[in-house]
């Protein structure tokens, strides 16, 4: 189990674009590992590589019955629109509300170079959306339209 640091929102790297993944090998094995099991350890939904310190367009997104590897992800298709509280494992125990698209599909390489297409409702298109920002140097605290109190978050769980 390789765990990474999580960098947060003041560091640098998480402002930068990343560059694509050129070389399907047995680093960028060990990162989608790495990054999969950080996720986990973290109790998160997706994780991009540049939190974890590397400028590459590589995320991992937890849908709750796997965990996809999206290397290269681009968005190919988004419709319908959420507005909903959106949290990040760089800007720890804060929430911003911020508006998304409702469904999002992505296009995108596997740890083998292969490509395939990804879609996701709610939470994971949510999810698509934040994670692919990031590797474009966005943070969802850039386009929210505010940070969330703790007593609007404790009314979100009711």
């Amino acid at each position: 189990m390789g765990l990474r640091k999580i960098l947060t929102d003041k560091d640098p790297a998480l402002h930068k674009v990343c560059r694509p993944v050129e070389k399907f090998d047995w680093r960028l094995h060990k990162l989608l590992d790495d990054m999969a099991d950080t996720l986990a350890e973290a109790n998160g939904v997706g994780l991009a590589a540049p939190q974890v310190g590397i400028l590459r367009r590589a995320v991992v997104v937890d849908t709750g019955e796997e965990v996809l590897e999206l290397v290269n992800p681009t968005l190919v298709e988004t419709s319908g629109e959420q507005t909903g509280a959106e949290g990040c494992l760089s800007v720890p125990g804060k929430y911003g509300l911020v508006k998304r698209p409702y469904y999002a599909k992505v296009r995108a390489q596997d740890r083998n170079g292969e490509w395939f297409e990804a879609e996701g409702e709610g939470l994971i298109g949510r999810c698509f959306c934040h994670e692919l920002d990031h590797l474009d140097g966005i943070m969802y605290t850039e386009i929210m339209e505010r940070f969330l109190t703790e007593e609007e978050l404790a009314g979100e769980d009711e």
